[in-house]
């Protein structure tokens, strides 16, 4: 068995060959502790002040799409949405603010500028929910240009269950907007069987239209 000043030598050496090692790795340790901590705290106060900023976006749209809104409320959504995406663009918060620029560039007829919001979305998105919004809204859009056909087509890679009657209920109101009857007829027709049993009455009211014309 070792003396005690054996002991206390073998620990001096332990500390001399260890213990630059030791205190490094303690100190990476704290390190990332406390850096974690930072980061999530910076995640926190970011999420907050997007969604502060959100917030008075919606207001802001709210005003602006109003019969009676001023250049002045047009042009303070506009700015929101726009600051929306280029201070918090990694947030859900700007692809939501995104939407809403292209809804107000839609009421101004601005349908370019609509599509590039709207492509943002698509490109900054993972989500299945937020990409089949997006499409739809895209889809709308390419429609008002004109361009029916594409706009269908644009329709016919959504997959996301929850939409399935918005998006054969689109499909029909795009069908009808080029001239094609019956395949308007055939979309809302499978809408109609998608659908929970008198959620949508517009949607019956479309069918019951076509078979009134007896087309």
């Amino acid at each position: 068995m070792r003396t005690e000043e054996e002991q206390v030598e073998a620990l001096k050496n332990w500390w001399k060959e260890n213990g630059k090692s030791l205190v490094l790795t303690i100190a990476l340790a704290l390190a990332v502790v406390f850096g974690w901590k930072a980061w999530q705290n910076n995640q926190r106060i970011t999420a907050e002040n997007a969604g502060i900023m959100y917030q008075n976006l919606v207001q802001a749209v709210q005003l602006a799409s109003a019969p009676q809104a001023t250049d002045d409320q047009r042009t303070t959504a506009a700015h929101l949405a726009k600051s929306l995406k280029v201070e918090y663009g990694d947030t859900a918060y700007a692809r939501f603010g995104a939407l809403f620029s292209a809804r107000l560039y839609v009421d101004k007829g601005d349908y370019e500028a609509a599509l590039n919001e709207l492509d943002w979305v698509l490109a900054q998105s993972e989500d299945s929910v937020m990409q089949t919004v997006a499409t739809m809204r895209k889809a709308r859009v390419m429609a008002a240009m004109g361009d029916a056909d594409k706009a269908i087509s644009l329709l016919d890679g959504l997959k996301e269950p929850s939409f399935s009657v918005s998006v054969a209920e689109l499909k029909g109101d795009l069908y009808l907007q080029a001239g094609a009857v019956d395949k308007a007829r055939e979309a809302y027709q499978s809408a109609v069987a998608d659908a929970p049993q008198g959620g949508r009455p517009l949607l019956t009211l479309k069918l019951d239209s076509l078979a009134a014309k007896g087309s």
